[in-house]
Formats: structure tokens, sequence, C-alpha cells
């Protein structure tokens, strides 16, 4: 595995919960207990002359729209070296359980605000990960008439803005033809222990490609 950073720098990764994992919110340090910490410990190992420093802001129930409100504090402020977003989830999950739907468009203005102020206000490197579901059962397989479309717009935003694709999407729809869906995430949206480590081996694989 090659290394795509350099010395001291910090990666950022924030997002939803699946991001956030339980971190200790007034601890800077604290990466939560899911691909996030899999990941620091990792390249830690892999790359431990580098000094590299991890920040976790991710926030449980997050949409785009708590992103942007929240841009400044938890993101530009930290001015890091790498952005790693995860978000969209709960914009699809939000229609099905609240009647509160984010439209394509919607999501996709939202989405590039945040693509754009990290371009302008940063020397960040972006790495966009696409949300994804796990096909549990029939309502959770329903909602990827709404989720498909944003993983569409995500995947085109990453193109126009130079971002690394993480294909989380993929990954676990290919995972689903190994083993049972409930070994990945049980309830079709929070990943297992194993489906964390699946994430942190697929984002490795890509980002340090």
């Amino acid at each position: 595995m090659k290394s795509p950073f350099s010395a001291n720098d910090l990666i950022l990764f924030t997002g939803d919960s699946i991001t956030d994992c339980d971190r200790e919110r007034n601890n800077s340090g604290s990466l939560g207990s899911g691909f996030v910490g899999v990941i620091a410990r990792q390249l830690w190992m892999q790359f431990e002359k580098l000094d590299l420093v991890f920040r976790n802001t991710g926030i449980s129930g997050d949409r785009t729209c708590d992103l942007i409100e929240r841009w400044g504090r938890d993101c530009i402020d930290l001015q890091p070296d790498w952005v790693s977003i995860l978000i969209g989830v709960n914009n699809t999950w939000r229609r099905y359980d609240t009647g509160d739907p984010t439209e394509p468009a919607v999501f996709e203005a939202e989405t590039r605000q945040l693509l754009e102020r990290v371009r302008d206000q940063t020397r960040a490197r972006t790495i966009l990960c696409s949300p994804f579901l796990v096909h549990t059962n029939p309502g959770i397989s329903a909602m990827r008439e709404d989720l498909d479309p944003k993983i569409a717009v995500l995947h085109t935003l990453a193109l126009e803005f130079d971002a690394i694709w993480v294909d989380f999407n993929t990954a676990f729809i290919e995972a689903e033809k190994k083993k049972a869906p409930e070994c990945w995430a049980e309830d079709g949206v929070h990943p297992s222990a194993v489906g964390h480590c699946l994430m942190a081996k697929v984002w490795q694989e890509t980002v340090c490609a």
C-alpha cells in the first residue's frame, strides 16, 4: 500500500451516525467505534513515520442541511489536509420515517455548497463516499428508489470536483452475495463490526491505490 499522505497530515472524517459511531463529543481525539477508528489504527501502523492526525466530526442523524450549518466549525476551521464525507442516507430515511424528503436537486445544491467551501476555503483533498443500504427487509429495499438518485448525484459531483470516489454502495452489494445481509448491517443502515471493517478496507484500497 502506497501513501498519498504527507507528514502530519490532518485527515478529517465527517457525516452522520455511520461516521460518528458513538464518538465522545467532548474529546477531539475520539474516533468512535466504527470504520474511522479502524482506518486510523491501520494507517498509523502502516505509515507510522508520517505522524498522521485523525479527526471525526460525524453526528448521528445528520443530513446535508445539517452539515451546512456546522461546516465552518467542524470542517473549515480545522483546515484539514483531507476531508472524507459520508452523507445521504438520512436524507433518504427522513422521507420514509417522518415524511420529510430531500429532492435530488436540493441534495445536489447542498452537497455542492459543502464541496465548494472545501475547495475555496481549505487546501484539502476531498474524499466523497457513497451512502448505501443493505437489503435486510422489503422496507429497506424500497428506500433504494430514493437513495440511488442521490448516489448518482454524489458520483457526478465527485467527478466535477476531482474528489476521490469511495464506492461503499457497490462494496455492500457485492458483500451481500457472499454472506447474509444481516451480517453486514442488521438494520440495513448501520454496519456491524464486520461491515465497518469492510468499509475501512474499501476506503483504504481506494484512497491509497
